[in-house]
């Protein structure tokens, strides 16, 4: 229920939106509402997450990738994520969410998500995403963006994004 309106809003406006590249970037505009904030008066750090859910399905509406998710019974999860604030958002403040794909491994897609007001970086999101299938369970990301285009191979992953995704899993594991 969290956000339910900003999600059927969001569904609806991105279809009128201009089209965005698989890779993106895609830019999700916001705005902070009274509901968004912490007893500081600022964004409160679990909606940063819930708006990023709402950015990432912007960019999978913009790029058409949403109709050829469902059609097949697909749809994401996220695996892992981890967020880095450097400035806070506050009450009525227009912001966007810059949502950009890094690139893929043999399990997982991996997403930059920045919070950007006025060309000054607020925070800085990486998600690790997965995606099943209802009949099928567990789809590679290749299997997914092919469904997009046959032809389109990953970005090389930062090295940092390899670090940090090795880092956790041992960590994981322990």
């Amino acid at each position: 229920m969290n956000l339910l309106f900003r999600l059927i809003w969001t569904a609806i406006i991105s279809r009128f939106r201009k089209t965005v590249p698989i890779l993106g970037p895609c830019q999700t505009p916001f705005t902070v509402l009274p509901t968004d904030l912490d007893v500081l008066m600022h964004l409160n750090n679990g909606v940063y997450f819930s708006l990023m859910d709402l950015a990432r399905v912007d960019l999978m509406i913009r790029t058409g990738l949403w109709k050829k998710l469902n059609k097949g019974g697909y749809y994401p999860v996220i695996a892992l994520e981890t967020i880095q604030f450097q400035r806070s958002l506050e009450p009525f403040q227009r912001f966007h969410i810059e949502t950009t794909v890094l690139g893929w491994d043999a399990k997982a897609i991996y997403l930059q998500q920045r919070f950007v007001r006025k060309g000054k970086l607020h925070a800085t999101a990486i998600v690790s995403s997965r995606f099943l299938q209802k009949k099928k369970g567990v789809v590679t990301p290749d299997e997914i963006l092919h469904l997009f285009d046959p032809t389109l191979q990953s970005p090389t992953l930062p090295a940092w994004v390899e670090e940090w995704n090795k880092n956790m899993r041992d960590l994981r594991e322990k």
